[in-house]
């Protein structure tokens, strides 16, 4: 009786361990998670497991990165022997985690998960009052700078996964990070091409939080939002033209035609005055070129990180030679800051697609949104 027993247990453990492979190797039996706008990554869900995968992580990468996400109960033996295949296997629901861009907070903090994160790389740079009590009660470590995490702190804190954030994926502290056996996650919703397609990287966050659908219930509804202020734009009866940047060493910096920048200005109805420039990152021109195109244009957007009208002029005098300047029409993020100085804007714009749009729309077409009030932006006075 003892041996049939035995013999039971080891052909239903196979059957199991068998049915795990099968599922494994039938890539296109899994449940894909529905995205709307982001091309990124992807995710597939096979009921006892997830697999994730990271498709651009910054411009130009030449490989994808594969994440085994496991529910809780499972076969440590089989996995084991399927390490190899993935860039990690993670136990989820994540339980401690570590980011290292303030654009990912807010989907913490969304998805209600935001005590989950114990250690982040440039404190003094996160805006949000709620992540800001937890560092001031000692709750969120610091990691000193993102291009040099001390590696020290953050595997004493033990994190089940560190959400990374890369130009070009040659960061050493990464890769010491994932030798010691923390997986490391990169976050590429910076290289999506659209607003709403960066919004929608809450969901990458619901997955490893298996909060699947709270993220989309939160996506659909800044959705909603972005495009209802997309929609009442168009009833403008002008389009406001629009420069944006400023000067820095001779050379003037400001978004191409195909920026998302650019993209919320569309949307907002406006008539920004390099539209139809492609490329990747921002243009760079002379002030001549600039001046020629932009000295009667109506509205200055996004002055660069200059907090004022003096310091912009006193940094280039040609600032001011600007119809935008001397009509007092140069509005700014830069001075919507946390109590640490971080910039709310750099945090939240991302994730909060919706209320940029509505910022502009504010300040481009005023009669449109009444009684609403400026977000993100403010007047540079």
């Amino acid at each position: 009786m003892k041996k049939i027993i035995l013999f039971f247990l080891i052909t239903c453990l196979t059957a199991c361990k068998n049915e795990q492979a099968k599922q494994l190797t039938e890539a296109f039996s899994g449940e894909p998670l529905q995205l709307k706008y982001a091309k990124g990554f992807t995710v597939k869900d096979y009921g006892t497991y997830k697999i994730l995968e990271i498709i651009s992580p910054w411009p130009k990468a030449y490989k994808s990165y594969h994440f085994a996400l496991l529910n809780k109960n499972y076969d440590v033996e089989f996995w084991y022997t399927e390490k190899s295949r993935f860039d990690a296997i993670i136990e989820i629901p994540i339980k401690k985690i570590v980011v290292t861009s303030t654009t990912h907070i807010p989907a913490l903090e969304l998805l209600n998960v935001e005590q989950t994160l114990v250690g982040f790389p440039g404190t003094d740079y996160i805006s949000s009052e709620k992540t800001r009590n937890r560092i001031d009660n000692g709750l969120v470590r610091e990691l000193g700078k993102n291009e040099g995490i001390n590696t020290e702190v953050l595997l004493e804190l033990k994190p089940d996964v560190v959400i990374g954030f890369g130009i070009d994926g040659n960061n050493r502290t990464f890769e010491t990070i994932k030798k010691s056996g923390i997986p490391v996650i990169f976050n590429g919703d910076w290289v999506e091409e659209s607003p709403l397609a960066k919004a929608e990287w809450i969901k990458f966050f619901g997955v490893l939080f298996n909060k699947e659908k709270e993220a989309d219930s939160i996506f659909n509804a800044i959705e909603k939002d972005y495009l209802e202020a997309k929609t009442l734009a168009k009833n403008a009866k002008t389009k406001p033209s629009i420069l944006s940047g400023a000067m820095h060493n001779d050379v003037w910096f400001l978004p191409n035609g195909t920026s998302t920048e650019a993209k919320l200005l569309k949307d907002a109805n406006t008539n920004y005055l390099w539209s139809d420039s492609e490329g990747t990152g921002s243009l760079s021109l002379n002030f001549e070129t600039v001046f020629s195109k932009a000295k009667e244009a109506d509205i200055w957007i996004s002055p660069s990180n200059y907090e004022n009208k003096e310091a912009l002029k006193k940094a280039n005098s040609h600032h001011a030679m600007f119809n935008a300047f001397q009509n007092n029409n140069i509005y700014s993020s830069i001075n919507t800051k946390g109590k640490s100085g971080g910039i709310l804007y750099f945090e939240l714009g991302t994730t909060r697609p919706d209320l940029v749009l509505k910022d502009l729309i504010k300040i481009c077409h005023p009669q449109l949104l009444k009684n609403y009030h400026l977000y993100f932006f403010k007047k540079l006075e």
